[in-house]
């Protein structure tokens, strides 16, 4: 049996060769309401835990979609809100007291992965967005205008 579980997905049970697909939220990490447009980031299998990758998003957005080691993806603005420069997804993951994570590659303030809050900070926030996958691709929900 094969498990892959998301920030908020799918989850993927293959036994034998049924296959079964069902949504998976976990508590806190729930995605803004509406219609979202799906986008697509990359393989999940391309996706190193503790690393993180740029997606380029419509109207010239980045998000920063990270793998951690517990499985979990979790996706947030690439734009580091203090140097103004995207550089969020190569930032380094890990946690504060048990919140996911992610420090600034330049000035190293701490963003929480679920929420987009700045740790440090409570003024600043990002952006997060909604993630799950389909078919081994990583996708990245926008909300729709």
């Amino acid at each position: 049996m094969t498990t892959l579980i998301t920030a908020v997905g799918n989850i993927s049970v293959e036994e034998g060769t049924r296959s079964t697909v069902r949504n998976a939220v976990r508590p806190g990490i729930l995605p803004a309401p509406g219609a979202k447009l799906w986008v697509p980031a990359c393989l999940v299998g391309r996706l190193v835990p503790g690393r993180g990758v740029a997606v380029l998003l419509p109207g010239g957005a980045q998000a920063a979609v990270f793998l951690l080691p517990n499985g979990m993806i979790y996706a947030i603005e690439n734009l580091d809100p203090y140097s103004g420069a995207a550089v969020l997804s190569r930032g380094l993951t890990g946690d504060r007291t048990g919140e996911p994570t992610v420090a600034s590659p330049l000035l190293k303030q701490v963003f929480s992965l679920r929420t987009g809050a700045a740790l440090d900070d409570p003024c600043v926030t990002l952006p997060t967005y909604a993630v799950r996958v389909q078919h081994g691709t990583v996708k990245v929900g926008v909300p729709l205008p």
